[in-house]
C-alpha cells in the first residue's frame, strides 16, 4: 500500500526547492502518492513580512500564478509549473522582483498554459484558495511552520531541510527514516543550526 503525502511549497523557497527535489527522488524509488499543493509564505508572515525576503506583495505573485493555473486548468499542472519556475528561480538565481514577470511567463509557455495567466499575480481571486491551503498545512503541521512541510498519511510537519537534497537510494533511506519518525503519536522536533545555504548541485 503506498503512503500518501501531502507536499506544500512556496515557489520562492529555496529549502522546499531543495525538499522537492528529494521528494522527487523518493517517488522514483519508494511506493508513494504525492499530492503538491501550495503554501504562501505571505500568509504566513503576513503580520511579519520583513521575515521573508520578498516583499509582502511580490511574494503572493508566484503561488497566485500556481493556483490560477491549477483552478483554471487542472490540478496537474501544479508541479510541472513549480519545477518551471522553480529551477529559473533557483539553479538559475533568477528570483528578484524585477525578473519575476517574465520567469512566471516564461514558466506558463514551457507548461503549455497560456501566459497571459501570469496576470493572476495582482489579482486577489485566488487569495481565498491559497489561505485555505496554507491553512490546512496548519491544521496538520502547527502554527509555528514555514516550507517546506508535509503530511505523511496525515501526519504533518515542517522539513526536512536538506542541503544539497539527497539523491537515489540514500533519498530512500531518509525517507524510510522520515517514515519511522512521523508514524510516532510523541514527534515533534528535531533541528540543528544551518551553516550552509541551499547547494543546487
Amino acid at each position: 500500500m503506498s503512503d500518501t503525502v501531502d507536499f506544500w511549497f512556496d515557489p520562492l523557497c529555496p529549502w522546499a526547492w531543495m525538499t522537492s527535489r528529494w521528494m522527487g527522488e523518493v517517488e522514483q524509488i519508494r511506493d508513494v502518492q504525492v499530492n503538491w499543493r501550495v503554501i504562501s509564505l505571505g500568509i504566513l508572515n503576513e503580520d511579519n513580512p520583513e521575515n521573508h525576503h520578498h516583499g509582502h506583495i511580490e511574494s503572493m505573485w508566484p503561488v497566485r500564478v500556481v493556483e490560477a493555473a491549477a483552478q483554471a486548468h487542472g490540478d496537474q499542472y501544479r508541479k510541472p509549473l513549480y519545477d518551471a519556475i522553480g529551477t529559473r528561480i533557483h539553479p538559475g538565481r533568477r528570483g528578484k522582483d524585477d525578473q519575476l514577470v517574465a520567469v512566471l511567463e516564461e514558466s506558463l509557455q514551457e507548461v503549455g498554459l497560456p501566459t497571459e495567466l501570469a496576470e493572476a499575480r495582482n489579482s486577489e481571486d485566488h487569495d481565498d484558495a491559497l489561505r485555505a491551503s496554507t491553512d490546512a498545512a496548519r491544521a496538520v503541521a502547527g502554527q509555528d511552520i514555514g516550507t517546506p512541510c508535509i503530511a505523511v498519511n496525515g501526519v504533518g510537519f515542517f522539513g526536512p531541510v536538506f542541503t544539497p537534497a539527497p539523491k537515489g537510494e540514500e533519498a530512500g533511506r531518509i525517507w524510510d527514516a522520515a517514515l519511522t519518525l512521523s508514524s510516532y503519536p510523541g514527534f515533534y522536533e528535531l533541528k540543528r543550526g544551518r551553516e550552509k545555504g541551499p547547494d543546487f548541485s
